[in-house]
């Protein structure tokens, strides 16, 4: 690395320090190039760690804990009414989940030699960065890697700026616990925060303006979510849509649809997220972004530029952590001159709400749409021993598979450890397993997973 006149000389820049980006540089550390990360905060672990996925994760935990000891009851165990110290929670969420793992990134960097940079990134050209901040300096790179991610989408026609409003950054922040919570948004980040502030004690009211909760899997495996959501939430709004916001007080009245208005102590507006790519001087450069931001790449990464590549949530849907984890790996190797592409045929998905729901591949709504022939077996819960001593027999397991080959196609997973449970699904079809092998593979029993192995027996007994 050679600097002069604050000039840094670099065989790769990643701008952006999130599980895509930091992922790319670990993994072109490794392959011997000299690499550097800018990020705005001069830390790793991006929206993910730091106001996404693993703060999330730490308040749904504690969710869980308040709703399993609920559930005791049930089975003569008693533990009183839960009383929830908002102090130490947020320290606790801070410090020892958030802070640990940010210092073991930060830990991880040092040893493999990447250098973290603090401040704005702006390409002035296809080689050369500029970095705005308390040390402005200028990077000549060989290769750049854009992860700049995503951030929480705004609604239009909402325009009411106030505290009472939060995105999902600010609710994670635990201001308080509101008497009164909209969450606008029925998708899965909506339903893991609106689970989180109704079990600490929040009367949640849900607004969606389509006709379901959470698009995307199949409808049966959200039906066990709604019943919870339905138990859990006061009231839930589909084909909804939140007309306006009008601060009155200490309270916030939104307007449904027509006439209907209620008052709430907060709102919290889940619909989404924007891939973050204005600002980034990117038209210097001969990479393309779309009318919505996203950046253009293909199946190695690359931009249209060839010194330039993209990963994560700023190259579009899905926008998931582990997707851009492993596409910052495969920037990377081709980087480093590799044979690598990010060919995966499945991008799993989880929501980590209670119960939680799981797919990855072909789901029988997609197959019902593009007139694909398929086999499909569900298998229910109730019908699972290891489920039913853990009182939990709300959950479902799914499976999609070719009628001529008996390949796998998909998957669907609802119920508690769904996230764990999908692992074995992805791997079934990434690898191109049948229904024949997953079913001929033995399962530890009483296990969640003997699910999976019950359902594609499911299916060979229709062949």
């Amino acid at each position: 690395m050679v600097m002069g006149d604050l000039v840094i000389e670099v065989d790769v820049a990643v701008i952006g320090g999130g599980p895509g980006g930091y992922s790319a540089a670990f993994r072109c550390a490794e392959l011997g190039l000299e690499t550097v990360v800018v990020d705005a905060g001069k830390r790793l672990g991006g929206a993910c760690l730091w106001e996404g996925c693993i703060p999330s994760k730490a308040l749904l935990h504690v969710a869980a804990l308040i709703e399993d000891a609920t559930r005791a009851r049930e089975i003569g165990v008693e533990f009183g009414e839960p009383h929830v110290s908002l102090d130490p929670l947020r320290k606790w969420k801070a410090e020892r989940v958030v802070g640990r793992l940010a210092r073991g990134l930060a830990s991880v960097a040092k040893t493999k030699g990447v250098e973290v940079i603090g401040g704005r990134a702006v390409f002035e050209s296809s080689r050369e960065l500029r970095v705005e901040g308390d040390e402005p300096q200028k990077i000549r790179f060989k290769h750049a890697i854009v992860a700049t991610g995503s951030l929480p989408s705004r609604v239009p026609g909402l325009p009411l700026e106030s505290d009472r409003i939060m995105d999902s950054t600010a609710a994670l922040e635990l201001p308080e616990i509101p008497e009164r919570l909209l969450v606008i948004g029925g998708g899965y980040i909506g339903l893991e925060l609106g689970q989180v502030y109704a079990s600490l004690g929040s009367v949640v009211t849900v607004a969606e303006m389509t006709d379901g909760l959470l698009p995307g899997p199949d409808r049966d495996l959200v039906q066990p979510l709604a019943r919870r959501c339905e138990k859990l939430f006061a009231k839930i709004r589909l084909g909804t849509t939140v007309t306006s916001l009008t601060e009155r007080g200490s309270a916030v009245e939104a307007r449904f649809g027509g006439d209907a208005v209620e008052a709430f102590d907060r709102v919290l507006v889940a619909v989404g997220r924007a891939p973050v790519s204005a600002g980034l001087g990117l038209e210097t450069t001969r990479a393309s972004v779309d009318a919505r931001g996203v950046v253009a790449v293909d199946e190695r990464c690359r931009t249209a530029d060839p010194a330039i590549y993209a990963v994560g949530d700023v190259t579009g849907e899905p926008m998931l952590a582990h997707r851009a984890m492993r596409q910052g790996k495969v920037a990377g190797e081709v980087i480093a001159g590799r044979p690598a592409a990010f060919d995966n045929v499945v991008v799993p998905a989880v929501v980590f709400t209670d119960p939680e729901v799981a797919w990855c591949g072909l789901t029988e709504s997609q197959a019902q749409r593009d007139g694909r022939r398929v086999q499909v077996a569900r298998f229910a819960w109730a019908a699972s021993g290891r489920a039913a001593t853990l009182g939990r027999s709300d959950g479902v397991t799914k499976l999609i598979a070719d009628p001529d080959t008996g390949r796998l196609l998909g998957a669907g997973i609802v119920g508690p450890g769904a996230g764990e449970l999908i692992a074995e699904a992805a791997l079934a079809v990434e690898t191109a397993l049948t229904v024949e092998d997953l079913a001929a593979t033995i399962h530890t029993h009483p296990t969640l997973s003997e699910t999976l192995m019950e359902a594609a027996e499911a299916l060979l007994q229709r062949s």
